[in-house]
């Protein structure tokens, strides 16, 4: 797993073994495989930039920030998802974390000082942390909620989505935000949306074997853009032996230059929850795709053999450009009434229920209940988990901290890949992405008449028509339910095993939800998952080893 770091000015010069020293004073270093496109640096008049990750910006933008007074006016504008780090001449390290929290930043006090890096399992093996119970139970009872300073590792801080740590000689540390959402007319967003999507996506496979999912309309998209800059291959999964429908349809009739479709059938080994011929990787918080590690693995060897270094998904675009109608809190705010009264009739036409429920939400202002209504606490969490303060927000936060929940889940998942040689990336997880998207009016992102209109207003026209219309996605609830199934034995192991030691989940009623998986019953998925991961996460904690630290030798500077 590649991952980066560095000690504040002045604190004892500490690096993970094996790391590959960038600067001595203060030091920056690199641990695992850094290709120069997703690790620039420019050194200058006794300064350094560096540039963790993709980033369409280039050799010579990097160097006019090398001095700008105001690094994250600059580095935070690019596309793509990384981290801006500079060091000036008096030793001061500003660390820009990306506004959409694809690529987590952490910082964690030693007895010899502060230290930070993007691996929260890397600093705890520093600091002696193990796991934080508390944000484990928080995490099952919703995982894309982080809890405000904690992260899955006792003594391990995170560096907020959006915001500057700087580090300065005489020990002082501090955190500021560098990004609010911005606002901008639709029409102004439109090509602002286009740009950013197709340099994130250029920045990533630009002379590069690439790889993509080609699936639903935001994988397809990426697919497109993506063979705008060199050849890829578009991988549908499908099951073995159904070869029409669903996606399939639409990745057979996808006839575009640069792009070479590759089916991937699923077999019955490929279920939830069966035994990988990878064991699960350790990665700082448990990973989304844990529970379908055999599947994913398997279609992660696959575009290795065919000699894919990059994989890119369409995860993020429904986070991105499928919305759920908290715009209704904003019209309410308004006095909107009428507009309130018709869109929420709209959904509920759709969903073919009332709309009495979106009305009363949403004169409450409660955004939880329109974005995500089946959330609840399980009845198998028996940590006590504090409920939030009642915060009343609008559509725009709802969005950021639908996306940045999602992004930081998705980090995990590119740890699972890169584990495996493979790069993820996930281009509807960029900030500038987020910024683009979040700066137009809740009332006219949402619409119940046009699939994602916004994206396909942004890139629609660099598809065929059939696929520009699509209004469907593959749905995957039946493999869950077959994989309980199939996998039953080792799921109710997962149901009694260190949670339940920990004290955070009673195994009785967890054991009951599971059967009822078997028996048909209809099931809230995400905070069975969560469970489950979080026991598999726990589980290949124990199987890795820690990460070993040593004394920095000088020289770099």
């Amino acid at each position: 797993m590649g991952w980066f770091g560095g000690c504040a000015p002045g604190a004892r010069p500490v690096a993970p073994v094996g790391a590959r020293l960038l600067w001595s004073d203060p030091p920056v270093w690199t641990v695992g495989s850094w290709p120069d496109r997703l690790l620039k640096t420019v050194r200058g008049d006794g300064a350094l930039i560096a540039v963790f990750g993709s980033c369409s910006a280039s050799v010579d933008d990097l160097a006019r920030a090398l001095t700008v007074e105001d690094l994250s006016a600059v580095g935070g504008a690019w596309a793509g998802s990384y981290t801006v780090v500079r060091t000036g001449r008096d030793g001061t390290v500003e660390v820009i974390a990306d506004a959409a929290h694809a690529c987590p930043v952490y910082t964690a006090q030693f007895p010899g000082g502060t230290v930070w890096g993007a691996s929260s399992r890397a600093l705890a093996s520093l600091v002696g942390g193990g796991v934080d119970a508390g944000w484990l139970a928080a995490y099952m009872a919703d995982k894309r909620a982080a809890l405000p300073g904690r992260t899955a590792w006792e003594g391990v801080a995170p560096v907020p989505a959006g915001h500057r740590l700087v580090l300065r000689p005489g020990g002082e540390v501090s955190v500021s935000s560098w990004w609010s959402p911005p606002r901008r007319s639709y029409a102004e967003a439109v090509p602002l949306v286009r740009r950013v999507l197709l340099e994130g996506v250029r920045a990533r496979v630009e002379r590069v074997a690439s790889s993509s999912d080609l699936a639903g309309m935001d994988s397809t998209t990426i697919a497109v853009i993506a063979a705008r800059y060199g050849p890829v291959l578009g991988m549908t999964a499908h099951p073995a032996g159904v070869t029409e429908g669903g996606d399939m349809t639409y990745a057979r009739a996808l006839e575009v230059p640069g792009l070479t479709r590759s089916p991937f059938p699923l077999q019955p080994c490929h279920l939830p929850f069966s035994e990988a011929g990878d064991p699960l990787p350790v990665t700082d918080e448990p990973a989304p795709s844990s529970a379908s590690w055999a599947m994913f693995s398997a279609q992660l060897r696959a575009v290795s053999r065919a000699g894919a270094v990059c994989h890119l998904t369409g995860d993020g675009g429904d986070n991105a450009f499928l919305y759920s109608p908290t715009h209704l809190v904003d019209l309410v705010r308004r006095g909107r009434l009428v507009r309130l009264a018709g869109d929420a009739q709209a959904w509920a036409r759709l969903r073919k229920t009332s709309p009495w429920p979106l009305v009363g939400a949403a004169l409450r202002r409660d955004t939880g209940r329109l974005a995500r209504p089946w959330l609840a606490r399980p009845s198998w969490l028996t940590a006590p988990v504090a409920a939030p303060a009642p915060v009343e927000v609008g559509a725009d936060a709802a969005l950021i901290a639908g996306i940045r929940g999602a992004a930081r889940l998705a980090s995990a998942d590119c740890q699972l890949a890169a584990a495996l040689g493979v790069e993820l990336h996930n281009p509807f997880f960029d900030g500038a992405l987020l910024d683009a998207v979040v700066s137009v009016p809740s009332w006219e992102r949402f619409s119940v008449r046009r699939y994602k209109p916004l994206l396909v207003d942004a890139v629609g026209d660099l598809l065929p028509e059939f696929h520009r219309r699509r209004v469907t996605k593959g749905v995957f609830a039946e493999d869950f339910h077959r994989g309980v199934r199939v996998n039953l034995g080792r799921v109710l192991s997962l149901s009694e095993g260190r949670l339940a030691a920990m004290g955070l989940v009673d195994p009785g009623p967890l054991r009951a939800t599971i059967r009822g998986v078997v028996l048909g019953v209809k099931t809230v998925w995400p905070p069975l998952l969560a469970a489950l991961g979080a026991e598999m996460w726990l589980e290949a904690i124990e199987a890795a080893p820690s990460v070993a630290w040593s004394p920095v030798v000088e020289g770099v500077r």
